[in-house]
C-alpha cells in the first residue's frame, strides 16, 4: 500500500472518530423512584449542567405521566442528567446515585411502590457498563446488603410533562411536605449512615 494512500486512510478514520473537546458535556439516565427528587439531589452535584424529568426502559412511544404511573407501559420514572466530565466524573455521579436511593427495595421507592418507581442505570458504552457494574460491586460491599438495581443498554428517553420539571423549584412547600412525608430522606440516612446523599449542604 501507498504512503498516499496510508495517508487517506488514516484522514478517513480520523474523520470518522468522535473527538472529545474541552468542555464537551455528557450524560446519564438514572431512576432512583420520584423524578422530582432525583432532579433536586443532582442539581446540588458540583458539575452538573442540568436534569431533566422523563420516561424510559418500556415499550410505550411519547408515554404520559398517567399512562406510566397506571403502569403497563414499562417506562420508569427516569432523571437524564447532563454533567461536566472535567468537573465531576461518571463515577461519581454514579456514588452520589446510590447514595440517594434504596437499591435494595425490590418494591419502590420509600413511599411510592410499583414499577414505575424502582431504581435503575442505563448505559451508552461497554465501558459504562464495566464502570457501573464496579461502582454496583463497592456500593454492595460497603452498605453490606445486596443492590438489586439493574443496569440496562441506553433506551429512547421520552421528557416529562413540563409541570413535572423542576418541580420542588417551582413548589417549594408541596415538594418538602411530599418528601418528608415519604421518608425518603429518613430511609436514605437510615441506610447509609454518614454515606448519605440527600441533596441537602451537610448531608452528603
Amino acid at each position: 500500500m501507498s504512503k498516499t494512500l496510508i495517508a487517506a486512510c488514516v484522514l478517513m478514520i480520523l474523520a470518522l472518530t468522535p473527538i472529545a473537546r474541552a468542555g464537551e458535556l455528557a450524560t446519564i439516565v438514572v431512576a432512583g423512584g420520584c423524578f422530582w427528587c432525583v432532579e433536586s439531589d443532582f442539581d446540588t452535584v458540583p458539575g452538573v449542567v442540568k436534569t431533566v424529568s422523563g420516561y424510559t426502559g418500556g415499550i410505550a412511544p411519547n408515554p404520559t405521566y398517567r399512562q406510566v404511573v397506571a403502569g403497563g407501559t414499562g417506562h420508569y420514572e427516569a432523571v437524564e442528567i447532563t454533567y461536566d466530565p472535567a468537573k465531576v466524573s461518571f463515577d461519581a455521579l454514579l456514588t452520589a446515585f446510590w447514595r440517594s436511593v434504596d437499591p435494595t427495595d425490590t418494591g419502590g421507592q420509600f413511599c411510592d411502590r410499583g414499577d414505575t418507581y424502582l431504581t435503575a442505570v442505563w448505559v451508552q458504552s461497554p465501558a459504562e457498563r464495566e464502570q457501573t457494574e464496579a461502582s454496583k460491586a463497592k456500593a454492595e460491599a460497603d452498605l453490606g446488603q445486596k443492590i438489586v438495581t439493574p443496569i440496562f443498554d441506553a433506551m429512547p428517553f421520552f421528557v416529562a410533562e413540563d409541570y413535572h420539571q423542576d418541580y420542588y423549584r417551582k413548589n417549594p412547600v408541596r415538594y418538602r411536605y411530599y418528601r418528608w412525608n415519604c421518608g425518603r430522606n429518613q430511609r436514605v440516612e437510615e441506610l447509609w449512615g454518614d454515606a448519605a446523599y440527600t441533596g441537602i449542604p451537610g448531608h452528603g
